[in-house]
């Protein structure tokens, strides 16, 4: 009741005031006696009623803010209240590991729009244990990830979320570009392995986490490499050639094996024989790591140690960047076309069904698997001084006959670069 204390304050003075006042007023009557007379006295008593009035007012007015403040400070406090209880909860009214359940469930497309919903989920968004969440859930997305070369010979790297609506996100450079880098994918992580600066190669790594989109070095190689083959087998990365074995150190490096866990890279033994220096291209079907170099292809079995030349069909029929899908190793011919070779049967396949639906790839396109699809990637001419970066998913099967069929699920244009630009690789990444 602070405010009706304050009012009777003002009350007390305003009377004394008004007794003031009355003085002054009997005191400038014309009549000048002692004794008010009866128009003074009437005078008087106005100006009594008058300023009852004003306290009854000023009273009643006073009560009434207070009130008002008490109701405003008490509504204040309750929103207060009811925001900081809402910052604690991922989702108000729900236990947070029941809200993270559900958040981690949500396609990592809308992740930027559910970032600006609280601070408290655009923080979760950004932990470790967000995407841990969505692995056990096993409610990870493939997501395409592509290196582009532009005409001034910078790197630039997108992601790409294919679906429902493909979208193309521009990352964030890599700190040390190079020309011939390998690249292997494990896990969430991106591993790009050596290239050469300014001709000279290298022997450094780095990592693109993909869940954060954060580069970091890697430990770094045995052996600095340029044009290598990279594989991953068994949780490892294998990478082969790419150095000239004219010396021990390269000779005996010349195939090299990361272990993730220890962070160290140990050689792997290889023969003499097939130690080519370039390779354009490797790939993993079943227990085994394909590279292929000018001169045949090298297959090697990490689990037994056994190497052996690649020859025939495989050779010849392998061109530019392939990648494997349930098993079949998928590339292009010198005619456009995408084929399929299996491995068990040791005989190349035309993906049948595509007639209609896509252009020849005669130069300039690569592929990844993308969540059991067939992801392709190509060059188009644009209008202008551009080229058209184009993109299509593909789902492929075997009939009962053995025979590879594709559907088309989407294909389009995804982004447009200037003319001298071209596409370094593609990998997909779940997360």
């Amino acid at each position: 009741m602070e405010a009706l204390a304050l009012a009777f304050a003002y009350a007390s003075l305003l009377s004394s005031k008004r007794a003031d006042k009355r003085m002054k007023v009997c005191s400038d009557t014309e009549f000048g006696s002692d004794e008010p007379n009866s128009i003074t006295l009437k005078y008087l008593l106005r100006i009594e009623f008058l300023g009852n009035r004003m306290l009854v007012s000023v009273a009643r007015r006073s009560e009434k803010e207070a009130l008002a403040m008490a109701w405003s400070s008490e509504a204040e406090a309750e929103a207060a209240e009811a925001e900081a209880e809402a910052a604690q909860n991922l989702i108000p009214c729900l236990p947070d590991d029941v809200a993270l359940n559900c958040l981690a469930r949500i396609p990592r497309c809308d992740h930027p729009s559910l970032c600006l919903v609280s601070k408290s989920i655009r923080s979760l968004l950004s932990s470790p244990l967000f995407f841990t969440t969505r692995s056990l859930l096993n409610c990870t997305q493939p997501l395409l990830y592509l290196t582009l070369r532009s005409r001034a010979s910078t790197l630039q790297w997108y992601t790409l979320h294919p679906t429902p609506k493909p979208l193309l996100c521009h990352l964030p450079p890599i700190p040390t570009p190079a020309v011939g880098s390998a690249y292997a994918v494990l896990g969430s992580t991106v591993y790009v392995l050596g290239g050469s600066i300014n001709d000279v190669p290298s022997h450094h790594v780095w990592l693109l986490d993909c869940r954060f989109h954060h580069w970091r070095p890697g430990p770094s190689m045995r052996v600095a490499r340029e044009f290598a083959a990279a594989s991953v087998l068994d949780g490892r990365i294998y990478v082969l050639g790419g150095c000239v074995a004219d010396t021990w150190s390269r000779s005996a490096n010349w195939a090299e094996v990361l272990d993730p866990a220890a962070a160290r890279w140990e050689r792997v033994p290889s023969p003499a024989e097939m130690r080519e220096k370039w390779m354009h291209a490797s790939a993993v079907v079943g227990d085994t790591v394909y590279a292929m170099a000018d001169r045949g292809g090298i297959a090697f079995r990490p689990r037994s140690g056994a190497w052996e030349s690649v020859g025939g069909e495989l050779d010849l029929g392998w061109r530019g960047r392939a990648c494997v899908v349930e098993g079949v190793l998928y590339c292009y011919d010198y005619l456009g076309k995408i084929k399929g070779f299996d491995v068990g049967r040791g005989v190349w396949e035309e993906l049948k069904g595509l007639e209609k639906g896509l252009p020849r790839f005669l130069c300039g396109a690569t592929m990844a698997d993308l969540g059991g699809k067939l992801c392709v990637v190509w060059e188009c001419q644009g209008s202008g001084k551009e080229i058209e970066i184009w993109c299509a998913e593909i789902g492929v099967k075997k009939n009962p006959d053995g025979e590879l069929w594709g559907q088309l699920g989407w294909s389009g244009k995804v982004l447009s670069v200037p003319k001298g630009s071209s596409i370094v690789h593609c990998s997909s990444v779940a997360v």
